[in-house]
């Protein structure tokens, strides 16, 4: 009995062991089933601290390549919702809202198991088969990029692509946080430059007289990670044109976190008052020439 009892404790001290060597070679959790990164929304994402020419970029160029062996596991959940990926990509067009992610995720694995690179043109998107190329163009301004699609998301509300860092700047969404735009998939072969769209024209160009552009700036920060919180706070509550401009006071540098430029007083009013009722305070109105 005791000799049987010795054997099993034996094998259950051998078993611990190897439990807790397989743990140690897992210093980041495995991604769910989804295959798909965790909301990615969070504080402190932002832009990175040094400059970044997104010139010296050279296009991409569409080329034939397997499918993932990770991030196209279909049908999979993300925060209670359903998503099914695409079997085909071919003729996807499709309009809606970019976003973009950066610092808080770079070197981090995408769904695809590749580390992001918030440097390179790739984006994120919840259906499109891993990996895709697609051609992203701005609405309101015409400024178009062409991406690898590596990566799952965005997941908070209807937005539809979440850019890189590299891909944001290209097209001026780093600035806007948010911006329409067109997602057209390329295949190896196809005319890059075919069907683009032409930008919108804004109905009306912002106020700017004597007095200047309408802005409401919402927060003065000493840290820049706080601003850039606070305006991802914006972001996610739905509103757009959120800026962060910083500058150099007797008291040293202030990060300040602005809404604009708006069009008209009235606009200017209709927001202050949706401010305040999102609990964002009341916020300043400012005129810049």
């Amino acid at each position: 009995m005791s000799r049987s009892l010795g054997r099993f404790g034996a094998l259950l001290l051998l078993t611990l062991a190897l439990v807790a060597c397989g743990s140690r070679g897992h210093e980041r959790p495995p991604a769910p089933q989804a295959d798909a990164p965790p909301h990615r929304y969070e504080p402190l994402d932002g832009p990175p601290n040094v400059p970044f020419d997104v010139d010296a970029l050279p296009e991409l160029v569409p080329r034939d390549e397997p499918l993932a062996r990770y991030g196209n596991h279909s049908p999979y959940e993300v925060l209670g919702h359903r998503y099914k990926v695409l079997s085909r990509s071919a003729g996807y067009v499709e309009r809606g809202t970019a976003s973009w992610y950066g610092t808080k995720f770079h070197g981090r694995l995408t769904s695809t198991r590749e580390p992001y690179d918030m440097y390179q043109f790739s984006a994120a998107h919840k259906t499109l088969p891993l990996p895709s190329y697609a051609r992203v163009t701005r609405l309101d301004n015409g400024k178009s990029v062409i991406v690898r699609i590596n990566d799952r998301g965005p997941f908070v509300g209807s937005r539809l692509i979440d850019l890189s860092y590299a891909a944001a700047v290209k097209l001026g969404v780093h600035l806007s946080g948010t911006a329409p735009v067109e997602v057209r998939v390329l295949h190896p072969g196809d005319d890059v430059n075919a069907n683009k769209p032409v930008p919108r024209k804004p109905e009306s160009a912002p106020v700017v007289g004597s007095r200047g552009a309408i802005y409401l700036q919402v927060g003065a920060f000493s840290a820049r990670a706080n601003a850039f919180a606070y305006r991802r706070r914006l972001l996610d509550a739905g509103f757009t044109q959120v800026r962060v401009f910083t500058a150099r006071t007797d008291r040293g540098r202030v990060w300040r976190v602005r809404v604009g430029p708006l069009e008209t007083p009235d606009a200017a009013d209709s927001l202050r008052a949706r401010l305040r009722s999102a609990g964002f305070g009341e916020p300043r109105v400012l005129h810049q020439p």
